[in-house]
C-alpha cells in the first residue's frame, strides 16, 4: 500500500503545477468524440459517445482538482 501513497503523492505534484492539463485532455476527448461522428458514424464507439462522456468526465474532474490544489 506504499507504493499507492507515493503514486498518490508524486500525481499531486504532477498536476499541482499543470492544473489545466485535465480539463485540456477532456477536451480532446469531446473532440475526437464529434471526428469519430464524421469519420466513422455507425461503429460503437461513435454511437454509445464512449469519448464525449469520458471527456466531460475528466474535464469536470480536473477543473475540481485544480480549485482544491
Amino acid at each position: 500500500m506504499k507504493w499507492l501513497s507515493r503514486f498518490l503523492d508524486w500525481t499531486s505534484e504532477f498536476l499541482a503545477t499543470r492544473k489545466g492539463l485535465l480539463p485540456l485532455i477532456g477536451i480532446l476527448f469531446i473532440i475526437l468524440n464529434l471526428l469519430l461522428q464524421f469519420l466513422v458514424p455507425y461503429t460503437w464507439l461513435s454511437l454509445s459517445n464512449l469519448f464525449l462522456h469520458l471527456g466531460v468526465i475528466i474535464a469536470i474532474f480536473g477543473l475540481m482538482l485544480a480549485w482544491a490544489l
